[in-house]
């Protein structure tokens, strides 16, 4: 029971639970170096830090093998985030919790630098051009990148084609479990 009310006084008081997943592995060791960052700098503060979650690599726990994880549902409009994040977007969170809804924009950007020599470009110059770690990325990604700079020549500014009215695209999960587009007030 005093664990109980400890938890909650300091949820009260300011305690920030964080979830830290991802990860890869490449030459440069950059993946562990942005962990070993991120923990030390959560050491530091002064703020009460609850690490929730931390998931950096894969595990098969009955034969220790670490492996690379991967994910079959992206969820929705996966080329409209991926050209966001291309563009320079920032890092966002897209799911509120309390909804148990994705909010999907409104986001705009200036038209992609050059997107027709990038399209002309083969699969090792977009690898290595186009990615932060090229020998961590898995075997799609050139694709990806190509299928979202072909969505950045179809759509160079989405403000008014992608989000009429200005407003964001909302998913909900449906009684099977896929993300089903909902109207805005639903």
């Amino acid at each position: 029971m005093n664990s109980i009310k400890s938890f909650s006084d300091h949820a009260q008081c300011g305690r920030l639970e964080v979830h830290l997943v991802g990860g890869f592995s490449d030459d440069r060791q950059l993946s562990q170096k942005l962990t070993h960052q991120l923990l030390s700098e959560f050491d530091r503060q002064e703020d009460d830090i609850h690490l929730v979650t931390l998931c950096v690599t894969a595990v098969n726990i009955k034969t220790a093998e670490i492996y690379r994880a991967s994910f079959q549902d992206r969820g929705p409009e996966q080329e409209l985030r991926a050209a966001r994040a291309l563009t320079g977007g920032p890092m966002i969170s897209i799911y509120d919790a309390k909804t148990e809804q994705l909010r999907i924009g409104p986001y705009s950007w200036m038209p992609f630098p050059h997107v027709d020599f990038w399209l002309q470009q083969d699969d090792k110059q977009i690898l290595e051009n186009l990615s932060t770690s090229p020998l961590a990325e898995p075997p799609h990604f050139v694709e990806h990148i190509r299928s979202t700079l072909m969505f950045l020549k179809k759509y160079p500014s989405p403000t008014n084609t992608l989000f009429p009215g200005n407003k964001a695209l909302l998913y909900k999960k449906n009684e099977d479990g896929l993300w089903e587009k909902i109207s805005p007030g639903s």
